[in-house]
């Protein structure tokens, strides 16, 4: 039998043909070549809540504002900001220099119906749109708000590494949300190859020799994005073992999401870095489609609880190295300020595949049937599929487990219909630590319904949206604390999804790739010696 080590081991002379053609490139150009963590079905990264569409849309646009490594938010395009009138004036200034990619100046009008765009779909989004008596651009550099009431967190929205607000020009800001952006025109360190793009394959960008970088110390997606490489490949490369061997033989010099059983092995091999960039790692989670039977049903959704085990779908996805993840994970960020015991004790409990079809009995399931969308070109949520659906088979659930590659379930996801009409009922996911730091950040423990992220499944729960709206109201961090823990309690009797834990993802590169910054894969400050 083969195994991927063995595979690993001597597959050097059979990988080289398959990415041959960018070797005489990368000899006379700093060209790094990448494996992202998925294909890169949809560029609107607006649209798109997709990680990958995000970090797409990290290198070929820029923010208002950022955020650094300590998790604080920074000007980024904007030079500074002025708040007046009690907290409802917001007067943002855009830096000098700034301009597109085809040469046009960014103006203020292009901030504008960037913004407008984005607040239509994100959530946090919708929120400030709700506030916002006005947003308006009074000269080319000026972006004013005029609030209903004051909103602090504005910095917070606009700057935010998730659904971030990319700013792109007038004309590609102006397209209907509900339709896809293809042009790829933002004021970025990195231009978008459109005639170079292979879907499913290979997206590629280049140096944009007209970003200004600022001149502050890079850190996450604020600070100084100084770019010093020519090109850089995204190479499509579903399989860990033939990625592997790429990665080994210096034909692929970066692959963002190894495999847990191939991390021993990569950290053998010379000329190869096995290191967590990441530091605030990833939430996993098994989300519901709350509006569709059998999980509109809060107490169907409970039920599970009792059979979830967080250390299979974590030791499923990292391996045995209880070093790279952690169990007994609440809906907040592990070892965060806003990390909560509340509630943890369903977890410790028995697990209890007997428990679940008493309750699901009691609650009234009826063999209605779950479909559960299962993307397996990503192995986390692959294997983390695989656990879920063995659990939901043992509790007699009516399973159609739909395998699938990731550019087929995303735009299911979107979709509210029932699952005769090509709708859904479950899938596994994992999202960015970052978005548990907060309840302001956290897109997925929100409950406005049908309003919300569509991945998140459209959960309601007045209760939390009431908690959250108290928790941005206070500054004071023991009252915070205090909603934090009753938003917990109040999440697993609603269930809006339930966590299966928590865990570090390593990342894999060639050892002469220097400068990475930690966070999410950007290219800036990167070299290739």
């Amino acid at each position: 039998m083969v195994t991927r080590r063995t595979l690993l081991k001597g597959a050097g002379a059979s990988i080289l043909p398959l990415f041959s053609p960018a070797v005489s490139r990368a000899q006379s150009r700093q060209v790094v070549k990448f494996v992202p963590q998925a294909d890169l079905a949809l560029l609107d990264p607006v649209q798109s809540p997709a990680l990958v569409s995000r970090n797409h849309g990290l290198m070929v646009f820029d923010t208002l504002y950022g955020m650094d490594a300590s998790f604080t938010i920074q000007p980024q395009m904007a030079a500074g900001h002025l708040v007046e009138d009690d907290g409802r004036r917001w007067t943002i200034t855009l830096r000098e220099g700034l301009s597109f990619h085809d040469g046009t100046p960014v103006r203020a009008k292009d901030a504008v119906a960037s913004i407008e765009r984005w607040w239509r779909l994100d959530v946090l989004g919708k929120q400030l749109a709700a506030i916002t008596d006005e947003l308006s651009a009074p000269t080319d550099k000026a972006i004013r708000f005029r609030l209903k009431q004051p909103f602090p967190s504005l910095p917070f929205a606009l700057g935010k590494p998730s659904r971030c607000c990319f700013i792109m020009p007038e004309r590609l800001a102006q397209t209907d949300p509900s339709k896809q952006i293809t042009e790829m025109i933002g004021s970025g360190p990195f231009r978008f190859l459109a005639d170079e793009r292979m879907a499913g394959t290979r997206a590629v960008y280049e140096k944009f020799a007209g970003y200004i970088p600022r001149q502050e110390v890079p850190g996450f997606t604020a600070g100084g994005k100084i770019v010093h490489l020519d090109r850089v490949e995204w190479h499509t490369l579903p399989d860990a073992s033939t990625a592997a061997a790429a990665l080994r033989v210096g034909e692929m010099d970066w692959w963002e999401q190894p495999t847990a059983d191939l991390l021993p092995q990569l950290k053998s091999l010379r000329g190869v870095t096995v290191d967590v960039k990441d530091k605030a790692g990833y939430l996993a989670l098994l989300q519901f489609n709350h509006l569709q039977p059998p999980f509109n049903n809060p107490a169907i959704r409970r039920a599970f609880l009792a059979a979830v085990n967080q250390a299979d779908y974590m030791t499923a996805v990292m391996g045995e190295d209880h070093s790279l993840w952690k169990d007994d994970v609440g809906f907040f960020l592990p070892n965060s300020p806003s990390a909560s015991d509340v509630g943890l004790d369903v977890f410790k409990q028995p697990r209890s595949v007997e428990k679940v079809k008493k309750e699901l009995h009691a609650a009234g399931y009826n063999g209605e049937k779950v479909v559960f969308l299962v993307p397996t070109d990503i192995p986390s949520l692959n294997a983390m599929s695989e656990i879920a659906a063995d659990m939901f088979r043992r509790s007699g659930v009516n399973l159609d487990y739909q395998a699938m590659d990731w550019g087929t379930v995303l735009p299911r996801l979107n979709s509210q219909q029932p699952v005769d009409r090509g709708g859904w009922s479950v899938w596994c996911n994992y999202t960015s630590g970052i978005l548990g730091l907060n309840p302001i950040s956290h897109t997925f423990l929100r409950g406005i319904g049908a309003n919300g992220f569509s991945g998140a499944g459209w959960p309601t729960s007045a209760a939390l949206e009431g908690y959250r709206d108290a928790f941005m109201s206070t500054a004071d961090t023991a009252e915070q604390k205090k909603i934090i823990d009753s938003m917990q309690r109040q999440a697993f009797e609603d269930v809006p999804y339930i966590p299966l834990g928590f865990y570090y993802q390593p990342t894999a590169y060639r050892s002469n790739l220097t400068g990475m910054v930690d966070g999410m894969p950007v290219f800036w400050n990167l070299k290739k010696g």
